[in-house]
């Protein structure tokens, strides 16, 4: 015979409303009380029949995780674990599951966000992009369906909650500390441009070079994109340069390991011969060979928010949208290494005699 809220309220000696509001979290119950109950529900062994509990107040406790590719792939690049980790973290406190996308087309994630929609699967929706040509936020906007992004949306940026990095000073702030390391010949290699922030990244890596007023070969700039251009293919144009650039500014930790290793491939010695930084600052900016100076955007931070701030709007559907913006701190390890100036005055050049 399963325990009943009743069971529990006898033994912890408290009202069985007193039960459902520790269970709600309720403030009303002191923490003194919440932890007895809670102790009481554990030595029972209740659990809480979320059945019954959506029927009664037509919530799921459920928030849909949109993945912008198949979560199969995602899992490949920690910086999406980081973010689910996170995203995991703020549920569990507040007592919520989560539901994420596995389509592999966009068509097909489509499909399963308006199935989440439509079948009242899920309370609320964190998109875990922001890109132009996208169908999912704007049929979220139709329906008038709770959600919240990770990354600044293309669009109704002012009515629209996101959470996010600054990320236009983050590879700006990146760029300086290589020209700061003596580096003048710096390239980009970025990620979709369809998406807002490698967008961003490329605008903050310009905005650098041409305060510093660096010139930028159109050479220099390359994209690692699913369908054109793999790392091995990048390297290998950049390396066929006249004058290859001596330090690269890779959009993500991920691929700055593709481009890593395909230029060791190639002979070229690291940071010797040419110097990276990449973003997010994950497990592998620590494991690669030489390890990554990186951004560290709080990836961690970012999920747990998004999910904190779709809680809340849940709870207050007329609360004011908010953006909230994350830190970033650059960490700096061995991938990159100062260049000596080379004095070019043949004036200067000449001994005293």
């Amino acid at each position: 015979m399963s325990v009943t809220i009743k069971d529990v309220a006898k033994k912890a000696n408290v009202a069985p409303s007193t039960v459902s509001r520790v269970i709600s979290d309720s403030p009303r119950i002191s923490e003194k009380t919440k932890r007895r109950v809670r102790k009481v529900m554990d030595e029972l062994g209740y659990h809480l029949n979320y059945n019954g509990r959506v029927l009664v107040s037509q919530s799921t406790q459920t928030i849909g995780i949109v993945t912008k590719v198949a979560s199969v792939h995602s899992f490949d690049n920690p910086f999406f674990s980081e973010l689910l980790r996170g995203i995991s973290d703020a549920c569990h406190d507040k007592d919520y599951s989560i539901y994420l996308t596995t389509g592999n087309t966009e068509e097909s994630i489509y499909r399963e966000v308006v199935k989440m929609v439509q079948g009242k699967r899920v309370d609320g929706v964190i998109v875990l992009y922001s890109r132009e040509d996208d169908n999912v936020v704007p049929y979220l906007r139709e329906c008038n369906f709770p959600f919240v992004m990770i990354g600044k949306p293309v669009s109704h940026t002012s009515d629209t909650m996101f959470v996010d990095n600054d990320n236009v000073q983050a590879s700006k702030e990146v760029t300086d500390y290589l020209i700061g390391l003596g580096h003048q010949k710096i390239g980009f290699i970025g990620g979709d441009s369809h998406y807002e922030v490698a967008r961003d990244r490329l605008s903050g890596f310009k905005l650098s070079l041409s305060e510093q007023g660096l010139e930028l070969p159109r050479d220099y700039l390359k994209n690692i994109q699913s369908g054109k251009a793999d790392a091995e293919t990048v390297v290998e144009e950049i390396l066929q340069l006249t004058e290859p650039p001596t330090g690269l500014v890779i959009t993500d930790d991920y691929n700055s390991m593709k481009v890593m290793r395909a230029l060791e491939d190639k002979g070229i010695r690291l940071p010797d011969e040419m110097s990276i930084v990449g973003f997010n600052n994950t497990m592998i900016a620590r494991l690669s060979k030489p390890p990554l100076t990186t951004v560290d955007t709080q990836s961690f931070q970012l999920g747990h928010e998004s999910a904190r701030s779709l809680i809340e709007l849940l709870n207050h559907p007329d609360m004011m949208k908010k953006s909230i913006i994350i830190p970033t701190v650059i960490v700096e390890r061995e991938s990159c290494i100062r260049l000596e100036v080379q004095n070019t005055d043949p004036e200067q050049d000449r001994t005293p005699h």
